[in-house]
């Protein structure tokens, strides 16, 4: 068996996903409303800031997390932005499973 036909077969597997296709249906949803997509585009700001000091400096700055907590405390209050964060948690755990099940088999020689 060919390592790209698996490959492809995967990638067309995960298209045809529940995970993933709920995950474009609700980014997709997200994007038709214009201020849901501008706050969503501040909280992903916010947590991209967090993310990144915690692994330049290995500390949460306590200001920079408080405002990120506060951002998705008000989004998941809407019923599009709950789905968009239910449907992108569960495709990012399906590709976490891949990623892992893959790491798992190369293990030996990385």
């Amino acid at each position: 068996m060919n390592v790209y036909d698996t490959a492809n077969r995967l990638a067309s597997e995960i298209r045809q996903s529940e995970e993933y296709n709920n995950y474009k249906n609700a980014k997709q949803a997200l994007n038709l409303n214009t201020g849901l997509k501008e706050k969503m585009q501040e909280f992903e700001k916010a947590r991209y800031e967090v993310q990144l000091e915690m692994m330049q400096t290995g500390k949460n700055n306590e200001e920079k997390y408080k405002k990120m907590q506060e951002l998705y405390a008000e989004l998941v209050k809407d019923e599009e932005a709950k789905k968009f964060f239910e449907a992108e948690t569960k495709f990012n755990v399906v590709i976490a499973d891949v990623n892992k099940i893959i790491g798992e088999a190369v293990r030996d020689v990385i």
